[in-house]
């Protein structure tokens, strides 16, 4: 099934994720946009619901309005449990629309909570894909096994965290949480902060950004008709004529002459397949600007910590970013350097965080 054929009902479990988002990231509020940009990049979301007793998120009910999310109410009511209750009214509403919409391919439910992993199977027995999406240190060990996949909400493109957050109990895996939380920790120095860059550049990010989403989730070439509607999906506003272009090939054949995108033919005539550059000069530079920071780092103090390290990069480079280059996050750009050999890590259970070293080869 390609990705174009994809028809996703979301069903978020909204208490769940608001006072997860609240208490384990330290958020004000849940961010509902980077959810709506990664579900854009996998199909068309043509449901979208949440369920919650309302009276408790006035300033999110406003928030997910906006982004046209019909709200479910589920008050609090004299001898009713509310969690169970908006549990089994999101359950059997899935289910009806199961067998209502059978052009429904996807399902996403967004929830940590291990009392929907009935759920999934039954939707999977059903024939459906079922994507869900939780806050990590507030997300049952049972859920994500059960999913065709499952997104974490903090590694999510777009999602700025307020601190640190905290470890995850000793029941379950503690490293990978605890190291994602390192290198968030350089995210609120985000691209909206420095100064403002050509639209052009801008563009550039946009694009990079959808094609590394949908190259993870199509499962196979990703087409620039894939890619404009994607794009469409996350701004229906898009439009390449805001850039100067006549067209989206013309777009593209100019982020290929910048060395932002490869193109080759495709199935169908004017319509080619969009990758990333097997040789970017601007990536080249990024992995040796990071090199070269280690590099002095190390010979000045010893070797850095992952914590830390955008910030030194930003000091030589005001306008680096991971993600001009596709990267979901620092910490998997640096992870990517390390496949090149450019540099090594090593996990520091005192400093709770990686240490970055030079690596065999040369940048």
């Amino acid at each position: 099934m390609s990705n174009d054929d994809e028809r996703i009902a979301l069903f978020l479990d909204y208490e769940n994720l608001a006072l997860g988002a609240q208490e384990q990231l330290h958020q004000h509020q849940f961010d509902f946009r980077p959810v709506a940009d990664a579900l854009a990049e996998r199909g068309r979301v043509v449901v979208r619901r949440a369920y919650a007793d309302w009276s408790r998120f006035d300033e999110d009910r406003r928030m997910l309005t906006r982004h046209h999310v019909e709200l479910i109410e589920m008050p609090q009511r004299m001898g009713l449990v509310r969690k169970n209750a908006a549990d089994i009214k999101m359950a059997v509403d899935a289910i009806e629309l199961c067998f209502e919409r059978d052009y429904i391919t996807t399902f996403v439910l967004g929830t940590g909570d291990s009392d929907f992993t009935p759920l999934v199977h039954k939707l999977r027995e059903l024939n459906r894909r079922v994507i869900g999406i939780g806050v990590e240190a507030s997300t049952s060990s049972l859920l994500p096994p059960a999913c065709d996949e499952f997104l974490f909400y903090e590694r999510l493109e777009g999602v700025e965290l307020a601190a640190a957050s905290p470890r995850r109990s000793s029941s379950r895996p503690a490293r990978p949480r605890r190291a994602a939380a390192a290198a968030v920790e350089e995210e609120p120095i985000v691209d909206e902060e420095q100064p403002a860059r050509p639209v052009e550049a801008d563009l550039g990010v946009l694009v990079t950004q959808t094609l590394s989403g949908l190259s993870r989730s199509a499962g196979g070439p990703v087409l620039a008709s894939m890619l404009k509607r994607a794009l469409l999906r996350k701004d229906p506003t898009f439009s390449e004529t805001t850039y100067g272009f006549r067209g989206f090939s013309e777009l593209l054949r100019n982020l290929e002459e910048q060395g932002v995108v490869a193109l080759s033919p495709g199935p169908g005539q004017g319509d080619p397949e969009v990758s990333f550059p097997t040789e970017a000069r601007d990536e080249q530079a990024a992995f040796a600007l990071l090199r070269s920071v280690v590099d002095r780092l190390t010979e000045k103090s010893g070797p850095p910590h992952l914590s830390g390290l955008k910030t030194q990069l930003r000091k030589v480079e005001p306008d680096f970013s991971e993600k001009r280059f596709g990267y979901g996050g620092f910490l998997q750009f640096v992870k990517a350097a390390r496949a090149r050999g450019l540099v090594e890590m090593e996990w520091d259970d005192a400093a709770d965080d990686y240490i970055v070293r030079p690596g065999p080869s040369e940048a």
